[in-house]
């Protein structure tokens, strides 16, 4: 059963003022001089300078227009001569259904219309309930108000006084001189938060892309900024959230360049060149980056597991690789966020081809871009052998099969997972160099040629101590081959 003052009529209200609208249409806001600083893991700072009017003493001071998920801990209030007492943050928010839960037990008038004539009668009543209904207790008789069509209002005495239609935070304070006081609050909110988004164009022919970024704005703190100064923090503080995200963009090498963009301690500041209204449950974008005809090509990975082996053949990786570099590169750091490709079809169109995310980058860092699985470019990994050699000691061979359909020749990288421990190489027939000394996650990599149509068949072998331990090997076409040891 939905409740009388949503369904049956307006609900009128005594002693409560609505603020007026501002001429270009949007709602006054008691904010003042607003900045806004947005860090990458949703958490904001904002500062709100206000002219304050006190009297000598203590002074309740309320704060409406605040943010709706303050985390009213972190309030600070700054001004000439003014110590806070306390603060209060009111979020209990103004609504026809917490209206009528707040006058549970008290008396409100019903004005019903007779629809025939349109004469009105007035009478009062006692809400003894609202829950799932409204039961409302009229002269000797209870009675049970129902959605059933009847012109029917509530008026209300007054306002609760804890129901707010704006988040209002209320600050007490002891003023040592009467008069108007510059003061600025502070407070983190969650809810407000920024992304980096990319959309790359890659020219195959000329080895080269377009990237433009822009920075996504998402604002739910149910509280609309008015002409804020905004500033971006690139970077992690304490109290961002992780978390893994499939086919994540590899920096094969991570930068140790600078440029002179502004720092604050370990991040990046992204200040927007103009104020800007931030509106509740908005995206807003940005544009921060916009590089022309960067150095990019187009290559394709396989990993192997260890012990890995198919009994079809299985798409390689679609890479994209750049860098970041000053000479050569981008020439700029890259925020955490998304890269989305395209490239131009025949008829010059641009068509999307794959997205991936990728991690704070700094200048000067090799990337390697996964954008999705080649159709044409097939690996098939094989298992030829695995002999024991004593109590502890084992030797595999692994044999890939490499296959390239495209129209002209290309390169893969193909890279062994798992060499660890002591495990070891003892022949290859193509040269790989180990990629990752990291214990559980060692692993050798080779670059494979194939030309157009090729099938290229690579074996070896290695041998290692411990049954679940990974061996490392290259591959390539050719009559690759590869031996590695191990033992148990």
């Amino acid at each position: 059963m939905r409740r009388l003052v949503l369904a049956l009529g307006p609900v009128m209200l005594a002693g409560l003022a609505y603020p007026a609208l501002a001429q270009d249409g949007d709602p006054a806001t008691a904010q003042g001089d607003v900045a806004v600083t947005i860090y990458n893991n949703g958490q904001s700072l904002v500062q709100d300078a206000r002219q304050l009017s006190v009297t000598r003493g203590r002074n309740r001071i309320e704060f409406p227009d605040v943010s709706a998920r303050i985390r009213p801990e972190t309030v600070t209030l700054s001004g000439a001569g003014l110590s806070i007492v306390e603060q209060n943050f009111d979020f209990d928010l103004l609504t026809p259904d917490k209206l009528m839960d707040k006058a549970v037990g008290q008396s409100v008038t019903l004005v019903r219309t007779n629809p025939a004539t349109g004469a009105e009668k007035s009478e009062r009543a006692k809400v003894l309930a609202a829950n799932g209904g409204i039961v409302l207790q009229i002269g000797d008789r209870i009675e049970v108000l129902r959605d059933d069509g009847l012109p029917v209002r509530t008026v209300f005495d007054r306002l609760p006084p804890n129901l707010r239609a704006r988040p209002t935070l209320s600050v007490t304070v002891d003023a040592a001189e009467a008069g108007a006081v510059p003061a600025r609050l502070s407070y983190l909110t969650p809810n407000l938060g920024w992304t980096a988004d990319y959309v790359a164009l890659f020219d195959a022919a000329k080895g080269a892309m377009d990237l433009q970024g822009w920075v996504t704005l998402t604002n739910t703190t149910g509280t609309t900024f008015t002409n804020a100064r905004t500033l971006l923090v690139a970077g992690d503080p304490n109290g961002g959230v992780g978390g893994f995200t499939r086919l994540a963009g590899t920096m094969d090498s991570a930068g140790t360049e600078s440029n002179d963009r502004e720092r604050l301690g370990d991040y990046y500041l992204y200040p927007l060149p103009a104020r800007t209204t931030i509106a509740n449950a908005q995206q807003k974008q940005v544009s921060f980056l916009d590089v022309k005809g960067a150095p990019a090509k187009s290559t394709y990975e396989f990993t192997n597991r260890w012990l890995g082996t198919s009994n079809d053949p299985v798409s390689a990786a679609s890479v994209l690789r750049f860098s970041t570099s000053r000479q050569g590169g981008l020439g700029d750091q890259l925020p955490a966020g998304t890269i989305r490709v395209y490239m131009r079809d025949a008829r010059g169109d641009p068509q999307f081809i794959g997205e991936n995310r990728i991690d704070h980058t700094p200048v000067g860092s090799a990337m390697s871009l996964r954008t999705g699985d080649a159709f044409d470019v097939k690996v098939l990994p094989t298992i030829v052998s695995r002999t024991r050699k004593g109590d502890s000691r084992w030797v595999t061979k692994m044999k890939y099969t490499l296959s390239n359909a495209r129209p002209g020749p290309i390169t893969v990288q193909l890279a062994q997972d798992g060499l660890w421990g002591d495990v070891r190489i003892v022949d290859e027939s193509l040269k790989s160099e180990r990629v990752s000394a990291e214990p559980r996650r060692g692993a050798r990599l080779a670059a494979v040629d194939l030309g157009r149509g090729a099938v290229g068949a690579a074996a070896g072998a290695c041998a290692d101590r411990a049954a679940d331990r990974r061996f490392g090997g290259g591959a390539g076409c050719r009559g690759h081959r590869l031996s590695c040891a191990e033992s148990r």
